[in-house]
Parts: structure tokens; sequence; C-alpha cells
């Protein structure tokens, strides 16, 4: 059996986790690209959106996740029953959630599904492996905003494709890894492909932003449906 050794040490992130609304059940949040979610093992990844919000509000848990390289909405509960009630909605899959990304080349279909299982492989950490039988089922859906392409640093130009990605499954880097299945990486991925074709080496991040956020609010029943523009 192989051994996870984690040698990943993230920069230091100056960007501030902005509050987007706030009251006295949960947060809903914007993550600045480059920074964790959950700080790491490592004195060096202490730095994180918990490690930051709990001395703020101490006794607040994260729900969800995002990848450390993708920016964007996170709603936190502000304790442990409200983040068992939106756990609850999370592991039954009534909760939306909506990407924007950018993806290199240009895409044939302006929508479509990516339906392809996803399986850990020690050997491979931190990488995610497509895998039809020992993967979990993973399934997004894409669709084209606009395509369009762009002057790299060298000047060539690059063909980009602006999307919509809304992930029906919740597998770590699902929406990562899918796009690379499809052929187009998401720009400035450097674990699938994103940082591979001439004019991409010097993208400053991972262009993955989660834009749309829609769940019901634990204690009012209040269906919440928030929206943040990508920056990118």
């Amino acid at each position: 059996m192989s051994t996870i050794v984690d040698t990943f040490i993230a920069p230091p992130c100056s960007e501030e986790i902005e509050i987007l609304y706030q009251d006295e059940y949960l947060l809903l949040i914007n993550k600045p690209a480059g920074l964790l979610s959950l700080s790491g093992k490592k004195p060096q990844n202490l730095d994180s959106v918990h490690y930051r919000l709990v001395k703020l509000f101490p006794g607040c848990t994260l729900v969800h996740r995002l990848d450390f390289g993708t920016s964007g909405l996170m709603v936190v509960a502000l304790n442990k029953a409200i983040n068992a009630a939106l756990c609850q909605q999370f592991s039954q899959r009534s909760v939306n959630k909506v990407y924007s990304a950018l993806l290199c080349g240009h895409l044939n279909d302006d929508e479509g599904v990516i339906d392809a299982a996803i399986a850990k492989d020690p050997a491979l950490f931190p990488l995610m492996s497509i895998c039809a039988i020992n993967g979990k089922p993973a399934r997004s859906r894409y669709r084209v905003i606009e395509r369009f392409s762009q002057e790299s640093e060298e000047g060539t130009l690059l063909p980009l494709t602006r999307v919509q990605l809304t992930p029906e499954t919740g597998r770590t880097h699902q929406l990562r890894i899918h796009c690379q299945q499809l052929g187009h990486p998401i720009l400035g991925c450097d674990l699938y492909g994103g940082l591979l074709q001439p004019g991409t080496e010097h993208t400053p991040r991972l262009m993955l932003h989660a834009s749309e956020l829609h769940f019901v609010h634990p204690v009012s029943g209040e269906e919440i449906k928030v929206r943040h523009t990508s920056p990118f």
C-alpha cells in the first residue's frame, strides 16, 4: 500500500476573505484564490479560510471546501447544529453549485455532460484519476458562454472558452479532471494540463470561480440564491 506524501507548501495569500452575508447562524463568503480552505498539517500551511474566520467567529466550521486555487462562494456554519443541517443538504445533493471557468481551446459543443468516475490513487497523490472500475460516480454539466482568443506574453494567440460548470456530484478535483477528460483543461490548472499549451505557462491562477450557490436556510427555511461575478 502506498503512503501519501504531501509536499505542498502554500505561498502566502495577502488577499482578504470577503464576507458577503452574515446572520447569527451562517456566513456567506468569497474565498480568494491561493488560500487553503482548511489548515494543513505543516506549520507553513496554517493560514486558511477556517484559520482566519475562527478568530472572528469562534466555533465556526466549514460545511464544504474549495480547492486552494479556486476562488468564490462558500457557506460557513456558525454552530454545530447549523453545520449538521447544511451538511445534510450537501450530502442529499439538494445544494446547487455553479462555477465559472476558462478552458484551453475552443469547445465544439455549446453544452454537454461529462460522466466519468473518479478514483483516489495514493501513488499519484495529489492527482485523482478517471477509473470506471474503482472510481466513485461523478457527473458534471457544462455550457459555453463565449469562445475567444487572448494574446499571450509571447505574442501568440491563445484560444479560450468561457464556460459555466455545474457539478452534479462533489468529488475531489471533479471539475478540473472532467475538463481534462473533455480535452479542454481549465486554464492555469497545474495538475490536469492547464499550463501545458504554449502561452499558458505564466497564467497567474487557476481560472475557476464558484459563482453561484443555492441552498435552503436551515432556520428560516428561506431559499438562498447567491451569485458572485467571476474576477476573470
